[in-house]
């Protein structure tokens, strides 16, 4: 009788087991994040500040994305950030804006009517508004990478699951408006792949848009009816069996809440309010708004599975990117001219260190949310 045989041993590429990488931080924390760092942003021209800015979102971005296919939304936003540069002095090019004695060259100039006074074709390109031009394109584009990293770190399922259950009608729409940019990203990816598998090498605007963009819009379409179909079929957007009255009060606590807070982000962005006044104004909005959201949470019936819960890391991630509003704040209030540099006459702008320093801070989720190994896929 022979010998049993061993069953022979599976053996597996090492190359094809590689680790899955998750993220650790709060949805919510990582969009806050996001735009403490856009609002330390958008209180400066800066450049120097500005290009600081982009890069913490994206060392951020680097170590704490994880393998999802919305991890690449911050290259998409930073090519779009580049592209509002571009347009901006294309703008400036055109239209002129801030004159300056350094003439660049000149363009044929058209004279426009009274009630276009404002504008002029062509003309004169200064270097002090060329430079003035680019302040305000880097501005709006570090806005964009600051958006796109919010992105590439936030799960749209996971933001979906921790929104107040009095919002979660609304939340639908604002995830699938938020997953539109991911989704985007994944479509391109995938028809590039099948692109190259195919052949297709050609890159004339023909077939880029026959062979890219149709079948990336298509795909996002198809996308978002299949997710809304698997939420109508989920019960999202019926109404519940909650008594009228309950559904009255329900509705003015949360009004009362959403006004206040839009009072006080009003407040606080407006020129004519006090600082302290503004400031007062939106911490008493955002109590009302939080105590409305909470009071009316309860009265709506609304489960909820495995929800995700706010950690002191997840708090640490919020407070780095308090850091750089406060550094920006403190340059404001110590260095003015360094923040908001003047193009004339032409100068490199000094880096306040204030502000600097608050920017370094809101790279701490670097070290704090490293992306780790989940699993094998």
């Amino acid at each position: 009788m022979a010998a049993p045989t061993r069953p022979a041993r599976l053996t597996v590429p090492t190359d094809a087991v590689r680790p899955m990488r998750r993220r650790t931080a709060h949805p919510v924390a990582w969009w806050g994040w996001a735009l403490l760092l856009a609002t330390a942003a958008g209180r400066t021209a800066n450049p120097w500040l500005l290009l600081l800015i982009a890069a913490v979102a994206g060392l951020v971005v680097a170590f704490c994305r994880g393998d999802e296919p919305w991890s690449g939304a911050y290259r998409v936003f930073l090519y779009i950030g580049l592209s509002a540069v571009a347009v901006r002095m294309a703008f400036y090019v055109v239209f002129g804006g801030s004159d300056g004695p350094t003439v660049l060259f000149t363009l044929p100039s058209v004279t426009l009517p009274d009630w276009a006074a404002g504008f002029r074709l062509g003309g004169d390109v200064t270097a002090e508004g060329a430079l003035a031009a680019l302040y305000d394109g880097l501005r709006l584009a570090t806005l964009l990478v600051c958006v796109g990293a919010a992105n590439a770190l936030a799960s749209p399922r996971r933001l979906l699951r921790s929104v107040p259950a009095v919002l979660y009608e609304v939340s639908v729409a604002v995830v699938v408006a938020l997953s539109v940019a991911p989704q985007l990203v994944a479509g391109v990816g995938r028809v590039r792949r099948a692109r190259a598998l195919r052949g297709n090498t050609s890159r004339s605007p023909a077939n880029l848009m026959r062979t890219v963009v149709a079948p990336v819009l298509h795909d996002a379409l198809d996308r978002s009816l299949h997710l809304a179909a698997a939420m109508a079929s989920r019960g999202y957007g019926r109404a519940a069996g909650v008594p009228a009255p309950a559904r009255r009060a329900t509705g003015a606590a949360l009004l009362i809440g959403l006004l206040g807070l839009c009072a006080g982000a009003y407040a606080i962005l407006g020129t004519a309010t006090p600082a302290p006044l503004a400031w007062s104004v939106l911490a008493a909005g955002a109590a009302a708004a939080v105590f409305g959201i909470a009071f009316a949470s309860k009265r709506v019936p609304h489960t909820r599975y495995r929800p995700d819960r706010f950690g002191p890391k997840d708090w640490a991630v919020v407070a780095s990117g308090a850091a750089a509003v406060a550094g920006a704040v403190a340059g404001l209030a110590l260095e003015p001219a360094a923040m908001w540099p003047a193009t004339a006459p032409l100068h490199a702008p000094a880096l306040p260190f204030a502000a600097a320093a608050g920017v370094l801070l809101a790279a701490a989720p670097a070290l704090l949310v490293p992306s780790t190994p989940e699993g094998t896929r």
